[in-house]
């Protein structure tokens, strides 16, 4: 039963409310019981090749940067998103019609919804890498392509990579073998030895879903859609885009 009650609410609120704070409880026990389990984990497969990116140096010219130069000294974790860029052939939402994503043909240009979740991890990467992991953005993209999304978004703190003329996307299941992008979410952990292993993937990306629901890959990542679960009307029918109406 809840310590608390709020004004004016009926007996029938109450008793729904404490079944559903049970259930609320029961749900934190299993999250910590999964990331316990996760966090037990065997030591995955060890990377087979320290992969060649293009981004920004420390002195903000661009750079080729190696996948073991993305763990800063002392660190030991690193966190992948990858970017749907270019956005999958099948999107049918509108591109950008403004800033300098629009220069770009519609198929080139990026994934809205993949484009809205960096937009929240954006503010959450600074406090991440304060906390001693590592933290980058990957995309089949060209560099500059990619810096100009980031100059429209006003991104400031993610780390962005161009994966061209890598096979790092397709070796981690993040671009299928026709060439599409898939938003895989990868953890990668280097030992004090400084071999890197994969630690953990989204692997719900591929799993079978039940009928209706969406596959959540990065579900536990994203703010926006679970701040839609808190209230009565849940997920709605809605599809992030580039840009909205004023």
């Amino acid at each position: 039963m809840s310590a608390i009650t709020f004004p004016n609410e009926t007996a029938a609120y109450r008793l729904a409310r404490d079944r559903l704070l049970d259930q609320e409880i029961a749900l934190r026990r299993q999250m910590e019981a999964v990331a316990e389990e996760r966090r037990a984990l065997p030591p995955g497969g060890e990377v087979k090749e320290d992969y060649v990116f293009r981004g920004l140096s420390a002195d903000g010219h661009p750079a080729d940067i190696l996948l073991s130069q993305l763990f800063r000294p002392g660190t030991d974790t690193l966190l992948i998103y990858n970017y749907m860029f270019p956005r999958h052939s099948h999107d049918t939402r509108d591109p950008a019609k403004t800033g300098e994503t629009a220069k770009l043909p519609k198929a080139d240009q990026p994934c809205p919804s993949c484009t809205g979740l960096i937009d929240q991890l954006d503010g959450a990467a600074a406090h991440y890498e304060a906390a001693g992991r590592n933290f980058a953005v990957v995309a089949n993209t060209a560099l500059d392509r990619l810096l100009a999304v980031a100059r429209d978004r006003d991104w400031k703190h993610v780390r962005l990579l161009s994966s061209l003329g890598s096979h790092f996307k397709r070796d981690y299941h993040a671009e299928g073998e026709d060439g599409e992008q898939q938003p895989t979410t990868l953890v990668f952990e280097r030992d004090p030895g400084g071999v890197v292993r994969l630690f953990w993937a989204s692997e719900l990306l591929y799993a079978p879903s039940d009928p209706g629901q969406d596959p959540r890959a990065a579900g536990t990542l994203e703010p926006l859609w679970n701040m839609f679960d808190l209230g009565r009307r849940g997920r709605p029918d809605f599809d992030e885009q580039l840009q909205y109406d004023s």
